[in-house]
């Protein structure tokens, strides 16, 4: 039951029978107008902007609009309890306390589909997300982008969508050379003694190839070790398989399987390259050209290269992009839209890319390749996971990969638990940078969002349990008719906003906006509870050790929001702390 979509309906029909009945202007399209939260200051459950929308065409302010127009809104609607008119224009609905009543057994009712929208077209997605190199443990970098491409993937799946997960193995190119070359010297110190150079900057230093090194030696125990040269291409294939499942293990510590693993390799392999650059060429996308000196860069130092490239800015990046260098070989972006253009030919409705904050500038060149080959603006969107910044012991942790001295996904789990990783990861919007503060996150405090969120589900669990009842059974609420106090239906209200949630964080790829809800709840919960601590009256569970259904039935829609949410999330939602 999404409140605010009932009323948008309403809202719209009443619009066009008024016109119809020459009472008021309508345009062609009522898209713009919205029924939304209201702001804190308005005591009212739902709010609308129609009036500010349709005032310039019928040449009325938006107040007295406004006024016109909540009359015609209240009549015949039993629903209502009373509206008023706020500046700029907006309209401010309450609803009666049987409304709130009949919201509640209907949620009840249909708790496993309460803010699913049916109304929304069905999407076929394909979310690409992590797809670091294969070239030794996921660190905290990755691990933000992880937890951000699964959310999405959760919500999408929540509101009903077909969702294929995806990782792209960066297993072409010299950074595989240099990690390969990196094991092997392993291989060598391990089985000769030779040391590792560990001072050259070509080379991979971190200890973590050493187990990769020895799983490879136990478990090809024919092969031998005597000359890169000779084993380097059947090596890469070992040392890439090893580095992948000890990445699939970090992920899924991390709660993390993703559906699919495309290879760079295979798309390389397989002529894709080729054949995609063709396909530009038949649309006329491609030429043959040099690319100028970037903006701050010195034309004395900038050497112009003849080159195979692409008509990006046709499609609003700020300059062409190169796919093939002056020696033919291919660039790294012409590989990375030979693997674009298989996701368009794997017939997905929208492609997602979930980008590091070093791929930041990557953005506009591919969304305009894809454009390009898929003759639709918009088939790719691509969001960006800033940096997170770790706080340890009230000081800033930096990480170095080049040296080996960096925290991994391992660490933070074992460190603080899966939970508070993906629950504080998601803790404000993908596009700012984030404070992980190792402290916080363990504390039993308000201030550790994860925590107070976590103990409102066990605080319920805890009344039910008090009356040998488990949280999780079904209710029956068909013959209850229940009424509210002014803070429940304050409660209830929150509740009303979870379709809301969902519907916003789907279509805006914002999964930031789950926990943040799932803490609001959880505040006004916790007040709540707090109230019985002075006055008996407030207690959910009276001298005589009972509960009436009424607050029972009350308690159970909170607990089966913020269980829905965490299932989003992907963390738990313990019944005892």
């Amino acid at each position: 039951m999404n409140i605010f979509d009932i009323y948008l309906d309403k809202i719209k029909k009443l619009a066009i029978k008024l016109n119809k009945k020459n009472v008021i202007e309508i345009p062609e399209c009522l898209n713009e107008i919205n029924v939304d939260v209201p702001p804190p200051q308005f005591d009212c459950d739902i709010s609308t902007n129609v009036a500010m929308v349709l005032s310039k065409l019928n040449k009325k302010s938006p107040i007295d609009l406004a006024n016109q127009l909540s009359e015609l809104i209240k009549k015949d609607d039993k629903n209502i309890f009373s509206i008023n008119v706020a500046k700029p224009g907006f309209i401010n609905i309450k609803f009666e306390g049987s409304f709130w009543n009949n919201f509640l057994k209907e949620m009840i009712d249909n708790h496993k589909t309460f803010g699913v929208n049916n109304e929304q077209k069905k999407n076929k997605y394909l979310v690409e997300f992590v797809s670091a190199n294969p070239t030794g443990p996921l660190h905290v970098g990755h691990c933000r982008g992880a937890v951000i491409g699964d959310v999405i993937s959760n919500i999408l799946n929540f509101n009903q969508h077909k969702v294929t997960k995806e990782y792209y193995v960066n297993d072409h190119g010299n950074q595989i050379i240099s990690f390969t070359k990196s094991v092997y010297l392993r291989i060598r110190e391990i089985l000769n003694n030779e040391k590792f150079p560990t001072d050259n900057p070509d080379l991979y230093p971190g200890d973590y190839l050493i187990d990769i090194a020895k799983n490879i030696i136990s478990e090809n125990k024919k092969f031998i070790f005597d000359n890169f040269d000779n084993i380097s291409r059947e090596l890469t294939k070992l040392s890439v398989d090893q580095s992948l499942k000890m990445i699939k293990l970090n992920l899924n510590s991390l709660g993390i399987n993703h559906d699919n693993f495309a290879s760079e390799t295979e798309i390389v392999n397989n002529n894709e390259v080729q054949l995609v650059v063709d396909k530009l060429k038949k649309c006329n996308f491609v030429y043959q050209g040099k690319i100028k000196a970037p903006k701050g860069e010195d034309k004395n130092d900038w050497i112009e290269r003849d080159q195979l490239l692409f008509k990006s800015t046709d499609f609003g990046d700020d300059k062409d992009r190169a796919l093939q260098k002056s020696d033919k070989s291919w660039t790294y972006f012409a590989n990375d839209v030979a693997y674009h253009n298989n996701k368009l030919k794997r017939k997905f409705d929208i492609l997602i890319n979930i980008l590091g904050s070093d791929h930041a500038g990557y953005v506009k060149r591919i969304t305009s390749v894809v454009e390009a080959l898929s003759g639709k603006k918009n088939i790719l969107i691509c969001k960006v996971s800033q940096l997170v910044k770790l706080i340890k012991d009230g000081k800033l942790f930096k990480m170095s990969k080049r040296k080996g001295d960096y925290i991994t996904v391992e660490d933070l789990i074992n460190e603080v638990g899966k939970d508070a990783v993906r629950f504080i990861m998601l803790n404000r919007s993908s596009d700012v940078e984030l404070d992980f503060d190792f402290s916080k996150v363990k504390e039993k405090s308000k201030d550790n969002p994860l925590y107070y969120v976590q103990y409102c589900y066990a605080r319920i669990s805890s009344v039910y349990r008090h009356i040998g009842k488990n949280i999780n059974d079904d209710v029956n609420v068909a013959s209850y008719n229940f009424n509210y106090s002014s803070e429940e239906i304050k409660i209830l209200r929150k509740i009303s906003e979870w379709p809301k949630c969902i519907e916003v964080s789907s279509n805006k790829l914002e999964p930031h906006r789950i926990p943040i809800y799932l803490y609001e709840l959880s505040s006004q919960f916790h007040t709540y509870w707090n109230m019985g601590k002075d006055n008996e009256e407030k207690r959910f569970i009276n001298n005589e050790k009972k509960i009436s259904d009424e607050k029972l039935i009350f308690l159970k829609a909170i607990a089966n929001v913020i269980k829905s949410g965490m299932d989003i999330v992907g963390v738990t939602s313990p019944e005892k702390m």
